[in-house]
């Protein structure tokens, strides 16, 4: 089915003129055709959320797989975009406990971890934002803080002429709508959200997506926030009690189809391939979440029962090992802090540890040593690594 799915106006930017597209308003029209193949690729998706949110409710500590699939997500959304950090820098990072300097790449993950904290923490509470602009506003601001993109006005609704793709407006891929339309076209999404739709949440999800990317609303940071908007329209919604899917993994393997769906929309108004696709990004991502899920849980029962079988297993080591989880890289300081007692039992419960094949020293210095629980990092770093850095 062929339909129109916005309108095009004349846009001047860098000295061309373009033809920037203007959406119209979602739902789209005609209405969507939800046939048997959409339908059951929905029932499929509904089915593979509630096992992980069941998952991740029948383990002795939830934090553990919100702490790690948080960051993989975190790690995934970045790299879509470019970025070079993978899991591993990030729990490197996190691990030099009373290090606060981030780098790089680095520091563009921990922003996006620092804005879906913020925005989840809004949602969640009596007196804070809804899924609003003001909300979207406030998470582009920490996304952008003290790196790439720090410049583009952080929290502003862009009021210059973006593009997409190419190497000037002339031949870009795309243009999204002129600057004078942004606060329109987001007044009207910002409405469908808060309105009553007798659609499916899962295809509603899908739309505000697609028309989030569409409108892009600001100079950088776009593609991230708009799949931070998945995670927490899917929390808003009830449909996840915690942020436990990392679906940018599919979208990074799949990147070439991901921009040709959400261009077919704009040019055929083909929002069932874009569905169809979402929706299998969504199972594929839930069912890969849920073994990891189990993998870690299996790998920690085993571990945990090894110690205990350890002639000498102090209490500080069997504390330790629980706290591995959110933990998986760290050091002596680190680890004195986590326990809350001295310098010289945490050492001895990371040489435990280590007798016990659960943590390994990786940094190979005599001095600042860190340790890795390297099985349970092998396990959730899968899909985060980068060519040449394996």
């Amino acid at each position: 089915m062929k339909r129109t799915t916005g309108t095009y106006a004349l846009s001047t930017t860098a000295g061309e003129s373009v033809r920037a597209f203007i959406p119209h308003p979602l739902p789209p029209r005609p209405p969507l055709k939800i046939d048997r193949r959409i339908a059951e690729r929905l029932r499929s998706a509904h089915l593979t959320l509630a096992r992980l949110d069941v998952a991740s409710r029948m383990v002795p500590s939830p934090g553990w797989f919100i702490y790690g699939f948080v960051r993989k997500e975190a790690v995934l959304t970045s790299q879509i975009e470019g970025t070079q950090a993978t899991l591993i820098d990030l729990f490197e990072q996190e691990g030099k406990d009373g290090v606060s300097a981030r780098q790089g790449d680095v520091q563009e993950v921990c922003n996006y971890l620092e804005a879906l904290e913020y925005a989840r923490g809004q949602i969640g509470s009596r007196d804070g934002l809804p899924i609003s602009l003001r909300l979207l506003r406030e998470a582009h601001r920490r996304l952008l803080k003290g790196a790439r993109g720090a410049g583009k006005e952080p929290r502003q609704f862009r009021r210059s002429q973006n593009w997409i793709g190419g190497t000037r407006p002339g031949n870009a891929a795309f243009v999204p709508p002129p600057p004078s339309k942004v606060m329109e076209c987001l007044s009207s999404l910002e409405k469908y959200i808060h309105g009553t739709e007798s659609l499916d949440p899962l295809v509603r999800i899908a739309l505000i997506h697609v028309q989030f990317e569409t409108i892009h609303p600001f100079l950088d940071g776009n593609g991230r926030l708009g799949r931070l908007l998945i995670a927490l329209l899917l929390e808003e919604w009830k449909i996840m009690h915690e942020p436990l899917l990392y679906i940018s993994l599919y979208l990074k393997r799949h990147r070439a189809e991901y921009y040709a769906r959400l261009s077919d929309v704009r040019r055929t108004g083909d929002w069932e391939g874009w569905i169809s696709f979402f929706l299998e990004g969504v199972e594929t991502s839930a069912e890969e979440a849920t073994l990891t899920a189990e993998q870690l849980y299996r790998l920690v029962e085993r571990d945990r029962e090894k110690l205990l079988r350890r002639r000498g297993a102090s209490v500080a080591a069997v504390a330790l090992l629980q706290r591995l989880g959110d933990n998986p890289i760290l050091n002596v300081a680190r680890a004195t802090r986590l326990l809350k007692t001295t310098k010289p039992t945490a050492a001895k419960a990371i040489s435990a540890l280590i007798g016990a094949g659960i943590l390994k020293e990786t940094s190979g210095k005599r001095r600042g040593r860190t340790f890795a629980y390297e099985r349970y990092l092998n396990i959730l770093k899968k899909g985060t690594e980068l060519e040449g850095r394996r």
